[in-house]
């Protein structure tokens, strides 16, 4: 019943009002389920466009998601000419994307898509809280137990030094508004830190429990060890510019209306972005 309110929620959108933006880096055996499974997930007409944007990838990936180009018709593929990380293959599938809300998703299919509709449901209240950014937080955690020791630690840390108020940054499944991130300062891993930059430009943020799957195939990008010396580097970098932001509350008729007059434009298809 609980899925069907939420569903019902996400209907009310404007029509194509969605793109799901879904950063790569080696994922074949990964993504096209992935991809296949969020275009069976949404309500449909929410759904714009499903982008897949490629880190410069040396496995199959690319063709795992260029022989669903045919038959799934919201799919657009981005490939990077080099590998840029994650943060730069996000904000080069929102700034492709031409839909108001992104959600995010990790591209290793340990996020669900079917949590997508709640997330949106908790983003769509144009009367009430001025929220920009809900994300997902994960109740139970498939990892090994090193790494959920490490995250626990690192969303302590970062928490005390930042107050952003997220318990699970590290969770890659989140829902925004496209033009609130466009606003925001881009930096290497600035992904980990949206909520606290979505908070120090005046907008609120919300959270919702999601599911967390196992990995079918390849294995992790990142380590406990390297996670934690950029994470260091990056929290004074992100302390010290949040303290230098000084910026009015945001309103939600000044976001409405940012909204309504935007256009942005459509990317071409299979581009190929120099990062």
């Amino acid at each position: 019943m609980e899925h069907a309110i939420e569903r019902d929620a996400v209907a009310a959108l404007p029509p194509q009002s969605l793109a799901v933006v879904i950063p790569a880096l080696d994922e074949a055996g990964n993504i096209g389920n992935l991809i296949r499974e969020t275009a069976a997930s949404l309500p449909a007409g929410v759904l714009r466009e499903i982008i897949v944007v490629d880190d410069a990838s040396t496995d199959s990936t690319p063709a795992e998601v260029q022989a669903l180009l045919a038959t799934v018709p919201e799919l657009r593929y981005v490939r990077h000419a080099r590998r840029a990380g994650q943060s730069a293959a996000i904000r080069s599938g929102v700034r492709a994307a031409s839909a108001p809300l992104v959600a995010t998703m990790d591209g290793d299919g340990q996020n669900d898509p079917h949590d997508i509709p709640a997330l949106l449901a908790l983003l769509d209240q144009a009367d009430g809280p001025n929220v920009a950014l809900v994300g997902g937080i994960r109740v139970t955690r498939r990892a090994e137990s090193s790494k959920r020791l490490a995250s626990k630690f690192a969303n302590w840390l970062r928490m005390r030094l930042l107050d952003d108020r997220c318990p699970d940054t590290g969770c890659g499944i989140k829902a925004f508004r496209r033009e609130v991130f466009l606003d925001l300062p881009y930096f290497s891993g600035m992904h980990r830190y949206l909520p606290a930059l979505v908070l120090a430009y005046g907008y609120e943020t919300a959270y919702a429990p999601v599911n967390d799957r196992p990995r079918r195939a390849g294995v992790s990008k990142y380590t406990n060890f390297g996670r934690a010396l950029v994470g260091i580097y990056d929290l004074v970098g992100v302390r010290w510019l949040i303290a230098r932001t000084a910026l009015p509350r945001a309103g939600a008729a000044e976001r409405r209306a940012q909204s309504e007059t935007s256009q942005p434009a459509r990317s071409e298809e299979r581009q190929c972005l120099q990062n």
